[in-house]
């Protein structure tokens, strides 16, 4: 384990990969403010719906986001010039983890991702070379770094796109079905509109998919296959940064090639007129120990963690708990028409309520289908009617469709919702039954 860990390599991929990561969060950063996405998400709602046990966190008033959102732009530039470098992967870690947390009307996994990987930045030694940070103090200049810098990503990477292929092994995506409601939308695109209504298109999407996830990483890692699964990884990230809008994630996933690629190519590429390091030399640090048990660790809970859903009762995808931070990527369409009923514990009588005061179109849209938003709505509405010194009970008639199948029932009508409590790790009973359950017989 140690040799596997701390035999030290050339750094040119890690030194490469910090410029482009930087770039990367100064895009994201900056795309969110010119595009209207901080506005839309986090300012004009008057209702935010963070994670679980986070609702403290909530958007700064007035044009606060905006703020936020320059000062990640900023550590993003710190980071690619490797200014500051620990500082400014640190901050960057904390807003974005921040904004993450606040919201998820607009939840993807490629946000959890970036927690992830902002997270194990903080700890690599990406400033040694090619840095403001190393020209101010050339005693921290580096040409080498720990194998586990490399081995960190390629093992994230791998298990994201393993649990991504695992995930769509099901019948809605194996038809082709799920393909051909999720490029609907995209019949008016410039070009290839009609070709992504081709049937063909479909099955091509969803089994290129599969193959995709699940060959990726050891194609890479396999020398004879290596260049055209990188070319192969081009069209794909591509065609997906084209038709879905993804922000950089299929550039971040681009970037990681870095890590594939022999050091000896990554150098004669990108920095030629640095030193190579060539002596491979294993350093055993004094805090291997704890190090190796930290490694281990992380590794067994991002293994664990998107497995949790096969052991909590129905189907994630009707239920959808399990579902975050899973890497259950773009795997289901789910519509739906969800009403609220708000009653006086006092008088049993019922007080008019209009959601779409509340809610912004795409709050609507999670109200309407996610049981965990529902229940904080309910949990919302508790609170308003509280704050005007009244006691009441929600009850919610919510009827969803999962990839264009039939309309049922997801809420039990007759449970108050304002007074259940949530359970992170287990089964809502109040959620209904993806199918009906059989009677025994007599």
């Amino acid at each position: 384990m140690s040799r596997l860990l701390f035999k030290y390599i050339d750094n040119s991929a890690l030194i490469v990969f910090r410029i482009i990561f930087g770039f990367l969060i100064i895009m994201e950063s900056v795309g969110a403010i010119y595009t209207g996405w901080i506005r839309r998400t986090l300012m004009d709602p008057q209702v935010t719906f963070s994670f679980i046990g986070f609702e403290w966190l909530q958007p700064l008033p007035g044009n606060g986001m905006y703020f936020y959102y320059g000062v990640m732009g900023l550590c993003g530039l710190f980071i690619m010039i490797g200014y500051k470098y620990r500082w400014s992967m640190l901050a960057f870690t904390m807003l974005w983890t921040g904004t993450y947390l606040m919201q998820k009307s607009s939840y993807n996994n490629h946000y959890y991702l970036l927690v992830l990987l902002s997270a194990i930045m903080v700890f690599q030694p990406a400033h040694k070379y090619l840095s403001v940070d190393a020209r101010l103090n050339p005693k921290i200049k580096m040409i080498s770094m720990p194998s586990w810098c490399a081995l960190v990503f390629i093992l994230q990477m791998f298990i994201v796109y393993t649990y991504g292929a695992i995930a769509k092994i099901y019948p809605d995506w194996l038809d082709a079905s799920v393909a051909e409601i999720l490029m609907k939308s995209k019949k008016d695109y410039f070009l290839v509109g009609e070709l992504l209504q081709q049937r063909w298109t479909h099955y091509t999407i969803a089994y290129v998919g599969i193959l995709f996830d699940a060959l990726i990483i050891p194609l890479l890692l396999w020398k004879r296959t290596r260049k055209f699964a990188f070319f192969a990884s081009i069209f794909f990230h591509l065609f997906n940064s084209f038709v879905f809008q993804i922000g950089i994630f299929p550039y971040l996933s681009l970037a990681f090639a870095l890590f594939f690629f022999p050091t000896t190519t990554i150098h004669r590429i990108f920095l030629k007129r640095k030193p190579y390091y060539e002596q491979g030399e294993v350093i055993v640090p004094n805090y291997h120990k704890p190090f190796i048990a930290v490694f281990v660790i992380y590794f067994i809970v991002q293994v664990t963690l998107p497995s949790r859903h096969w052991f909590i009762k129905d189907d994630v995808l009707w239920t959808e708990e399990g579902h975050r931070l899973s890497w259950r990527m773009m795997l289901r369409a789910k519509s739906g028409h969800t009403t609220f009923k708000v009653v006086d514990a006092k008088t049993n009588l019922q007080i008019p309520v209009q959601i779409e005061d509340y809610l912004s179109p795409k709050q609507l849209r999670s109200v309407s289908t996610k049981p965990d938003v529902i229940w904080q709505f309910a949990q919302r509405l508790k609170q308003i009617f509280a704050d005007q010194g009244r006691e009441v009970k929600v009850y919610v008639n919510a009827s969803v469709r999962v990839n264009g199948g039939e309309l049922k029932q997801l809420i039990d009508p007759e449970v108050d919702l304002a007074n259940e409590k949530w359970h992170p790790l287990r089964h809502s009973n109040w959620l209904l039954p993806s199918q009906e359950e059989k009677l025994p017989k007599e």
